[in-house]
């Protein structure tokens, strides 16, 4: 089944809206693209000016999948690009989703899963958030990634930081701290490192940043390895290729302390209505940056601290 759309200027031709992309639920590839088109106006702020890496599954979640970061030749010319240098030597291209209509038009694409750098395209160097994901360490650690979430919260919120929480649509919680633009990814690599040992050092029972599985020992590995050049993290909103169409949402803190919220709550069948009574948790996102200059002066005299007890 063939259709138009058409978003302001923009005139976006579809393909196969009939297509099941979530076998369990009978979800299609027209109701995805609508998904993606009625949730523009919220995601997008958290997309705009960010590389995009598209997670495509032509036929389905059940069917081949691959991750592509180019920006195929045939997309439009109304869809902005950026180049990227690799640090390696060259060169690529990548789509920018800076408005609805290049959202829907990935959808058709076959994009059921959005990803975004920590840097927006006129600074690549320098992320404006960092990140910690949060996985449990067993099928029912669901308990730990809450505690992880809040240990987390209680250490960036004691350095004035201003940190917001997002359940992944897959197994687990991400921790997302908004950032002037002050320091490149070394620095804010580093920065999340030191955090994460300070919080282990609290909880040394419970977490780790011991990067080799065999050695955690059950406890929930503080991951904060996505703080780097060219390392992206799924947007908020974006669909999970996982049974019953999960959704990467953004919630409350007070959701994460009662429990009421784990990895898989909203989904495309609950997530609009939520938007549409609640509003974002993360809206006015990025005027909450702050700097990390006293941060990490905070978090090294504290780890001084812990080392000299």
């Amino acid at each position: 089944m063939m259709g138009t759309i058409r978003m302001g200027p923009y005139t976006i031709e579809t393909s196969h809206e009939d297509k099941v992309i979530y076998p369990d639920i009978g979800a299609t590839k027209g109701e995805v693209i609508d998904y993606y088109r009625s949730i523009a106006d919220t995601m997008i702020p958290h997309m705009r000016e960010r590389p995009l890496t598209m997670h495509r599954f032509p036929e389905g979640i059940k069917g081949e999948d691959f991750y592509q970061k180019e920006a195929p030749d045939h997309f439009p010319d109304w869809i902005d690009r950026v180049e990227i240098p690799k640090r390696e030597g060259g060169s690529n291209i990548q789509v920018i989703c800076s408005n609805a209509a290049t959202l829907v038009y990935v959808a058709n694409q076959g994009s059921i899963t959005n990803h975004v750098w920590l840097s927006r395209m006129e600074r690549l160097e320098y992320p404006d958030k960092l990140v910690f994901d949060l996985d449990p360490p067993s099928r029912s650690g669901q308990r730990a990634v809450r505690a992880a979430a809040l240990a987390l919260r209680e250490l960036l919120t004691s350095l004035d930081m201003y940190p917001f929480v997002m359940t992944t649509g897959s197994r687990g919680m991400h921790v997302v701290v908004p950032l002037r633009r002050e320091h490149d990814f070394d620095h804010v690599r580093e920065f999340s490192l030191q955090v994460a040992k300070a919080v282990v050092n609290d909880h040394p029972a419970e977490f780790t940043i011991e990067h080799r599985k065999e050695k955690r020992k059950g406890r929930l590995f503080l991951d904060y390895l996505r703080n780097a050049y060219a390392q992206t993290s799924v947007a908020p909103y974006s669909l999970r290729a996982r049974k019953g169409a999960p959704v990467a949402a953004p919630v409350h803190w007070y959701e994460v302390e009662d429990g009421s919220v784990g990895p898989q709550t909203f989904s495309i069948d609950t997530i609009l209505a939520r938007v549409e009574e609640e509003g974002d948790p993360w809206n006015g996102f990025g005027r909450h940056a702050r700097s990390m200059n006293k941060a990490r002066k905070k978090v090294a005299s504290k780890l001084d601290e812990t080392r000299g007890e």
